[in-house]
């Protein structure tokens, strides 16, 4: 199982970092991804990461506000996320992937974990 954590009640404009480790199981083997889904929409992409670290993508929709990284001797994976807006509010889901590249595409990932809130206010 993965966990994801570190969501909260935020300001527009305000910082947060989400993490996310697994029980269980250890990341190094996996691509690593961040989807959000805010009430009565779909799921959304937000960033993935390659198993090493060398290679992340992040939606346009982030882009410039938000980093993605891992530490795989820690078994985590990181979201940093700024200058927040409300439109961000959604709850936010990592997943793993056994394509070592990452991917974009939620199909893709073979792993989910419960999700952690994020509410951004006006």
């Amino acid at each position: 199982q993965l966990q994801a954590s570190g969501g909260g009640l935020v300001q527009a404009g305000d910082s947060l970092r989400l993490s996310c480790a697994p029980s269980g199981r250890t990341i190094g083997g996996y691509g690593m991804g961040w989807f959000r889904q805010a009430p009565g929409k779909e799921r959304e992409f937000v960033a993935t990461i390659s198993r090493t670290g060398t290679t992340t993508y992040v939606a346009d929709s982030m882009k410039g506000r938000c980093t993605v990284s891992r530490d795989n001797a820690k078994n985590t994976v990181y979201l940093q996320m700024n200058a927040l807006k409300p439109d961000d509010t959604a709850v936010y889901y990592c997943a793993a992937t056994r394509g070592t590249g990452g991917s974009s595409m939620a199909r893709s990932y073979d792993y989910w974990g419960q999700g952690t809130q994020v509410t951004v206010s006006s």
